[in-house]
């Protein structure tokens, strides 16, 4: 029993290789991931902040994407900074405790975030296909219930595939191909493959991933259903035009996750996981900002008022 026990913990960190390469490489990806770490926080921040600030997006709609931009910062600080670290560091390593709590927060907020896009799929199926009843719908108290449902939704469910993978038997090696604490190679890396924690966490992914983005596909087909409907083009341009940002943010994410987590992850080589979890984890929150106010009017006069009031006041 003692001599289990003391193997079971014999792992106190792990060492994330991250992008293996030469220190000037290292150099140039630090560089890139700060920069789009920046461009990350102004963007979403500018998106919350006029929200925050400016009365005429007081609206549900509008309430859901600053609070999505939020989650949008949340996500990327779980991992950029240490990866940033990493990449000016020569041990590369991470506790085990800090490893499975990066774990946590980034997969939680990973749910976080399908859920918000299914609740403003949601809320855009209600505005377009319901407008009459939308406002005794949507109400202040349906509207704040969604958005803690959103938040602490991804936190509750992730508690159990944490909590299995952490109590799996690690006593070496401890070196994982990925710039995070990434599930996959966390298993692999335990001395004792356990079938029902691989089969729980793939599960879990592949009901939740394909669930919530069936739940958007269905709202956004009967919201062009009812676009197609409407008598002037105006009205048509209107609603194509908040309906396709938020197509182009699902579509970004979703893409990219499904790509990695429904299915067998192993037959992907390691090189094209680490670039395909780039794209969901650093470029699309990076692309969100552009993607929400590039051809919203009401976003953008926000943003300008927004960035006025502020060199008003320097």
């Amino acid at each position: 029993m003692n001599v289990s026990s003391r193997e079971t913990n014999s792992v106190s960190h792990f060492i994330l290789m991250g992008f293996p390469s030469s220190p000037e490489m290292q150099l140039l990806y630090f560089g890139l991931f700060s920069v789009a770490y920046t461009l990350t926080l102004m963007g979403n921040s500018a998106i919350a902040c006029a929200v925050r600030w400016d009365r005429r997006l007081h609206t549900p709609m509008y309430i859901f994407l600053g609070n999505f931009s939020f989650l949008e910062i949340c996500y990327v600080t779980t991992t950029i900074p240490n990866m940033l670290v990493n990449f000016l560091s020569t041990s590369k390593s991470i506790s085990f405790v800090s490893c499975f709590v990066q774990f946590y927060f980034f997969f939680s907020l990973g749910c976080d975030e399908g859920f918000f896009l299914c609740i403003m799929a949601f809320d855009r199926y209600l505005a377009i296909c319901r407008p009459l009843h939308y406002p005794r719908i949507m109400t202040k108290q349906l509207y704040t219930s969604l958005l803690i449902f959103g938040w602490s939704c991804g936190f509750i469910l992730f508690l159990t595939p944490v909590v299995l993978i952490s109590r799996l038997p690690y006593c070496g090696p401890n070196i994982i191909n990925h710039f995070f604490c990434d599930p996959v190679p966390l298993m692999m890396l335990s001395c004792a493959e356990d079938t029902t924690t691989q089969f729980i966490y793939s599960t879990f992914n592949s009901v939740f991933i394909t669930g919530t983005f069936l739940f958007i596909l269905c709202s956004y087909a009967l919201v062009i259903w009812a676009v197609l409907r409407m008598p002037t083009a105006a009205s048509k341009h209107r609603a194509f035009s908040t309906c396709a940002s938020h197509l182009a943010v699902v579509i970004l994410f979703f893409g990219s996750v499904m790509v990695m987590y429904v299915g067998p992850t192993s037959e992907h080589p390691v090189e094209v996981q680490k670039i395909v979890t780039l794209f969901y984890s650093v470029i699309t929150p990076l692309c969100n900002p552009l993607i929400y106010s590039f051809r919203n009017k009401e976003m953008k006069a926000a943003l300008k008022k927004c960035l006025w009031h502020r060199n008003t006041h320097l």
